[in-house]
């Protein structure tokens, strides 16, 4: 596996994205960083209130995860972050330049994320905007060369798929 692997977990909210992603980075030693950390506060209220975000909205908001992501290449690290990296464009745009980008997509149905999200407690995302999400999902397409694993297992089993399918 190379040094300067950077995974960049991706899924619509409710798939894992975060947890998966905490349990990679920990069994490999890596940095994480969970890309909600990373909204501007406006986007963070927008959606708290109901509002889907816009491809405007999300452009300070990739480029504060790209900037995460070239400090890790300037360390000569590697790192992972869960982003949902919804549409084509996005995951273009975070691996512009960044050989070192590798996406895994956490795949679900509607029906099944919708029942995640009526369970999650504590997260200022509200589970009405999930049809919005896919709404925007561009699933990843063979020219990608993303890890697609289907989320029905528990997430160290979704953990330990990703894992294996590193280079």
């Amino acid at each position: 596996m190379s040094a300067l692997t950077l995974l960049v977990i991706m899924g619509v909210s409710g798939a894992g994205k975060t947890t998966v992603g905490e349990l990679i980075a920990k069994r490999l030693d890596w940095p994480f960083v969970d890309g909600d950390d990373l909204q501007p506060l406006a986007n963070i209220d927008k959606m708290r209130s109901g509002a889907p975000l816009t491809d405007e909205d999300r452009g300070p908001w990739l480029a504060a995860i790209g900037d995460w992501l070239d400090v890790r290449i300037k360390a000569g690290e590697p790192g992972v972050v869960a982003c949902s990296a919804l549409k084509r464009a996005y995951r273009d745009r975070l691996r512009d330049g960044r050989p070192q980008v590798r996406i895994v997509y956490l795949r679900g149905s509607e029906s099944e994320i919708a029942e995640r999200l009526a369970r999650r407690k504590g997260h200022f995302w509200p589970p009405r905007l999930l049809a919005s999400q896919f709404a925007d999902l561009e699933p990843p397409g063979e020219d990608e060369h993303a890890i697609v694993v289907d989320i029905e297992e528990t997430p160290e089993a979704v953990a330990k798929a990703v894992i294996e399918r590193l280079p």
